[in-house]
């Protein structure tokens, strides 16, 4: 098939593109910039902005299928920018599959959609969005989530994933930020619980995307449809956390900051960044306080059964790789 990946000079969709080629299929790129791995490969680079109709139209003519995964994620910016690549970039995605005749969208979105602060043990994809948000990032994935999902019927298909806390080598988000914040002494375990946690190696989300993709069609069980992907193997956050720091050399996180202090002082960050106009991304926020404090593992089940999901690489064999990536200088 011939395939667009959005962001495909990304993380998870490098790993999709990757995957794609190697089995036989064409690949298309939509990005902003152009990138030397993904010209490799022999995949075909259209530069644009997802906020471009035109653009994203170019893109998507002549594809069967469409794999969306571009978005601006991170806890902290300004709401408006969330909004025109997020929910903006996703609308023109959708209607520019209306004017291209494309048939098949794959949707990468993110389980914080449904996150409402509280522990979340072993929840399945009936969990309700809550009411309020703490971060725009989930707020605006929620909102691309049920664009997608709508979009759904008798001349596009489409299906919902989404992938918890992607890592491995090459991570250019997770695992440089847990190393960056250990190296400068600012990582602190929040509360004295050590909760679990759901995550997922990038080459199991990949795969979990192209299974969703030769499993969709108009009609299908899984068109319309949201599922949660992970390990399958919760496992307490700080041990996590703990393992991704000795692949890199570096010593645990023992030392502990009370849960309500994390908070306030999320608060009274994001305040004295707003109303400072600071740009870059505060210590702590109250969404992440949140995260770092809470339980969030999901029940993967729908997956294994519609898609046929089974993770190939473990978190032991991720972790063994991610450890050679480290000791071969690959992360600069």
């Amino acid at each position: 098939m011939k395939a667009l990946v959005t962001g495909a000079g990304g993380f998870l969709g490098g790993a999709i593109a990757r995957k794609l080629v190697a089995r036989g299929d064409t690949v298309r790129s939509f990005a902003r910039g152009s990138y030397p791995q993904l010209d490799r490969l022999g995949v075909e680079t259209v530069r644009g902005d997802l906020a471009d109709p035109n653009a994203v139209f170019s893109a998507v003519q002549g594809c069967d299928v469409v794999f969306h995964v571009a978005a601006k994620a991170g806890i902290w910016g300004e709401e408006a920018e969330y909004r025109r690549i997020n929910v903006d970039g996703t609308q023109n995605i959708v209607d520019a599959f209306r004017r291209a005749g494309v048939r098949r969208l794959v949707h990468t979105s993110t389980p914080s959609v449904v996150f409402n602060g509280r522990d979340m043990n072993g929840v399945d994809e009936s969990a309700p969005y809550p009411t309020h948000y703490h971060a725009a990032y989930p707020r605006t994935k929620a909102e691309a989530e049920r664009l997608v999902s709508s979009a759904n019927g008798s001349d596009l298909a489409t299906v919902v994933l989404r992938p918890h806390l992607i890592w491995g080598p090459g991570d250019p988000h997770l695992v440089p930020r847990i190393v960056a914040k250990a190296r400068a002494n600012q990582l602190r375990r929040i509360g004295r619980e050590n909760k679990l946690i759901d995550c997922v190696y990038v080459d199991n989300a990949a795969d979990a995307h192209i299974l969703a993709a030769d499993k969709l069609e108009i009609g299908s069980p899984v068109a319309g449809k949201c599922y949660f992907i992970s390990q399958g193997q919760p496992i307490p956050l700080w041990d996590l956390i703990n393992r991704i720091l000795a692949a890199a050399g570096l010593p645990p996180v023992t030392r502990h900051v009370p849960e309500s202090v994390a908070y306030a002082a999320g608060w009274v960050l994001e305040n004295v960044y707003r109303a400072t106009g600071k740009q870059d991304e505060p210590r702590m926020t109250r969404f992440l306080a949140r995260e770092l404090a809470t339980a969030h593992w999901f029940d993967i089940s729908a997956a294994r059964r519609d898609l046929g999901y089974q993770p190939a690489v473990s978190i032991d064999e991720g972790l063994e790789r991610l450890a050679a990536w480290f000791a071969s200088g690959a992360n600069g």
